[in-house]
């Protein structure tokens, strides 16, 4: 694979060109990230606003008419509803787990299956987190395990 990078002219808009055999879900979630690339979150907790960098989420949770961003250690409320963040951050490796809850799938480390059909997300804080038995199929998808519908 060669990488050529180019300045353009003055008056051109910068423009990424990808040539390839057959692009994965891989590549198309990783250019789709170049675009929403400048994403800004703000968080509040306490008395502090904090600008939040999407790739430090670990999950957003929905929890009595409020959303809150998971760090590592830290809940942050942030002002958007789960199914705008679900639109917004779904081109990158964010996936709905249940009604109330979108995980980042970098953040997780292992998934194991439970009864029923759930799975059970370990992530790499320690935390546990179920999967829903309606939400497994997009998931594994998503990982590239099942093929789309």
């Amino acid at each position: 694979m060669r990488i050529i990078i180019e300045s353009p002219q003055p008056d051109d808009e910068d423009v990424v060109i990808v040539r390839c055999a057959s692009p994965d879900q891989r590549l198309i979630s990783l250019l789709l990230s170049f675009q929403t690339a400048k994403t800004d979150l703000t968080g509040y907790l306490d008395d502090k606003i904090v600008r939040l960098n999407y790739q430090d989420i670990y999950y957003f949770e929905a929890n009595e008419n409020r959303v809150f961003a998971y760090y590592r250690s830290d809940v942050y409320e942030v002002k958007y509803k789960l199914y705008e963040l679900e639109e917004l951050l779904g081109p990158l490796d964010f996936v709905r787990c249940s009604k109330s809850m979108i995980v980042n799938m970098e953040k997780i480390e292992y998934l194991s299956p439970l009864f029923s059909g759930k799975l059970e997300a370990h992530l790499k804080n320690g935390e546990k987190i179920i999967i829903s038995r309606q939400y497994v199929h997009s998931l594994k998808v998503k990982l590239g395990i099942e093929e789309v519908e």
